[in-house]
C-alpha cells in the first residue's frame, strides 16, 4: 500500500508508547486514526482528546465504518497482541494490509538520515538525549521516541525541514531490522527477550544484523566493553563511548550538591564543563553518546553545552516526583537486572546515607523465569525491598514462576516483602521512608499519584 492511498489507519494496540507517536504522526497527517487497547491510561486520553478515536473492548462492531474500506485503510498491529485477537482476525480475513509498528516506522524514515539508538537498555534516555539535542540545534530533527520527552510533554517531533530522524530501535521481535540507520548508538548487549530469541547467541546475531543495515558514509558508535562483533558496511565508521574510556568519553567529573557536571572528549572535540540536567551518573555515559552523534552531525560545541544543560528527562526514566531534604521518591521504568542496578546505583551516589526503599513490579513471567537471581542481586542495592506480583503484558502465566523467586534470594540482611500491587499505599503508610524508588515496565505507575499525595503530607505536618 502507498502513503498515499492511505486516508484511514487503524492501530491494534493503540495506547503502547511505541504505538502512539504513530498515531500522533498519522493524525498530523490529517488522516482518520482509530484503535483499540486494553486499558484506558493518561496517554490514551490524551490521544482521545488530539483527535484519535479508540474503544478499550476487542469487539468487531466496534470498529469505524471509515476504517472497513481494505484498499484505503493500513492497519497497524503490536507484536505483543495476541494471535487469537478477534479484530486483528477480523482484518486477516479480509485481506487488508496489516503491518508491525516497525514495518511502518522503517518505511517513514527510510528516507531521511536515521539517528538511531539500540541497546537492552538506555536507548530510551539516548535517544530523547540525542533528539533535544537536535531539536534545539539549527539542524532540528523528527523523532519518534520510546518515552514522554518531558521537554515538550510528547513522544512525537516533526520537523518538515531538516533531514534526521531520530528513532529508538527496539530489538523485541527483531524490530529493528526494518530500519536503514545512518548513524547509530548500541547502548548495550545484555541479554533480554529470550522468550523470543532463545539464546544469548541469537539475540547478540539480531545485534550484528543491526550493524549491518547502517548506511555508508554514516557510523556506529558502541559502547566500550559490550558483547559485540559488528558487521559494518564499507563506508561506516566505527567509534566507542563509555563513562571514562573510548574515543568519546568524560573527564573531570564532578558530582555534588544535587549536581553534576564533566568534560566531554572525543576525537578533535572537548567542551568543558557540561552540566547534566537530569544529574545521575548514568546520563553521563548517555550524554556522552547522545554528544557524539551530535558533534559528528555538526551541531556547535555551544549548543551542545547548552541542551544538556537544559534537557528534563523523560517520564518515568528515573523521574523525580517529590525531591526534599527529608524525603525523596522517584519514579523509573527499569524492568531488567542490569537497569535496576544502575539505577539502585546512581540513587545510593546520590543518597549515600540515606535508607533506600525499592518497590519493584516484575514485569514477564519469562524475563522473571530467566533472570530471577540477577532481579534479587541488583534489588538487594536498596536497603529494604517491597514485590508485587508480575505484570504479564502480553504473556500468560508459567506454573511454579511468581515473585517468590526474587524474593527467596533477596539479600537475608535487607528488609522484604510481597504485596499486591493495590494494597501498594497500604503497604506505604506503615513504612518510615527517606528515599523510594518505584520500578518497573508494567502499570506500577499508576500509584504514582496516590503515593505522591501520600508523602507531601509527610512534609506538610
Amino acid at each position: 500500500m502507498k502513503i498515499e492511498d492511505i486516508k484511514s489507519v487503524y492501530f491494534i494496540g493503540a495506547g503502547g508508547i511505541g504505538m502512539s507517536n504513530l498515531v500522533r504522526y498519522f493524525l498530523s497527517k490529517g488522516m482518520y486514526v482509530a484503535g483499540y487497547d486494553r486499558t484506558a491510561t493518561e496517554l490514551t486520553d490524551h490521544l482521545i482528546k488530539e483527535g484519535a478515536h479508540i474503544h478499550f473492548q476487542d469487539d468487531v462492531e466496534l470498529i469505524p465504518a471509515e476504517c472497513k474500506d481494505k484498499t484505503h485503510t493500513l492497519v497497524i498491529m503490536t507484536p505483543a497482541i495476541p494471535q487469537d485477537h478477534n479484530e486483528l482476525n477480523y482484518f486477516r480475513n479480509e485481506g487488508f494490509t496489516i503491518q508491525k509498528r516497525a514495518q511502518v516506522l522503517g518505511a517513514i524514515t527510510k528516507a531521511s538520515k536515521g539517528l538511531c539508538a539500540a541497546g537492552t537498555h538506555g536507548k530510551t534516555t539516548t535517544s530523547t538525549m540525542i533528539a533535544h539535542l537536535f531539536h534545539e540545534s539549527t539542524k532540528g530533527c523528527t523523532a519518534f521516541l520510546g518515552g514522554i520527552y518531558k521537554n515538550q510533554e510528547t513522544n512525537l517531533l516533526l520537523s518538515e525541514s531538516s533531514p534526521f530522524t531520530v528513532i529508538e530501535a527496539d530489538e523485541y521481535d527483531r524490530s529493528f531490522h526494518h530500519l536503514s540507520p545512518f548513524m547509530s548508538v548500541i547502548t548495550s548487549t545484555d541479554p533480554d527477550h529470550l522468550d523470543i530469541y532463545g539464546t544469548e547467541e541469537a539475540y547478540l546475531e539480531s545485534f550484528a544484523h543491526y550493524t549491518s543495515l547502517i548506511q555508508p558514509g554514516g557510523a556506529l558508535i558502541m559502547r566500550e566493553g559490550i558483547t559485540l562483533q559488528p558487521r559494518l558496511q564499507e563506508g561506516v565508521k566505527c567509534f566507542t563511548y563509555s563513562k571514562e574510556g573510548g574515543d568519546f568519553h568524560a573527564e573531570n567529573i564532578r558530582i555534588g550538591d544535587g549536581e553534576i557536571f564533566f568534560d566531554f572528549v572525543g576525537p578533535e572535540v572537548r567542551i568543558d564543563d557540561v552540566q547534566l540536567g537530569v544529574p545521575v551518573s548514568i546520563n553521563i555515559e548517555n550524554g556522552v553518546a547522545a554528544m557524539a552523534i551530535a558533534h559528528l552531525n555538526g551541531i556547535s560545541d555551544e549548543e551542545i553545552k547548552k541542551a544538556m544543560k537544559s534537557f528534563k528527562g523523560i517520564d518515568r526514566r528515573f523521574d523525580f516526583k517529590l525531591k526534599d531534604k527529608n524525603i525523596v521518591f522517584l519514579s523509573d521504568y527499569a524492568h531488567h537486572p542490569s537497569e535496576i542496578k544502575q539505577s539502585l546505583t546512581s540513587i545510593r551516589e546520590l543518597y549515600p546515607d540515606k535508607k533506600i526503599t525499592a518497590i519493584f513490579q516484575p514485569h514477564l513471567y519469562s524475563r522473571t523465569n530467566d533472570f530471577f537471581k540477577e532481579f534479587a542481586d541488583s534489588l538487594s542495592i536498596a536497603d529494604e525491598v517491597i514485590l508485587t506480583e508480575i505484570y504479564p503484558a502480553r504473556e500468560k502465566p508459567i506454573p511454579g514462576v511468581n515473585s517468590e523467586l526474587i524474593y527467596n534470594h533477596l539479600n537475608e540482611n535487607i528488609n522484604k516483602e510481597i504485596c499486591n500491587k493495590n494494597d501498594i499505599l497500604n503497604v506505604i503508610k506503615g513504612k518510615d521512608i527517606e528515599v523510594l524508588a518505584l520500578l518497573g515496565a508494567g502499570d506500577i505507575d499508576n500509584f504514582v499519584p496516590a503515593i505522591t499525595e501520600e508523602l507531601k503530607q509527610r512534609i506538610t505536618k
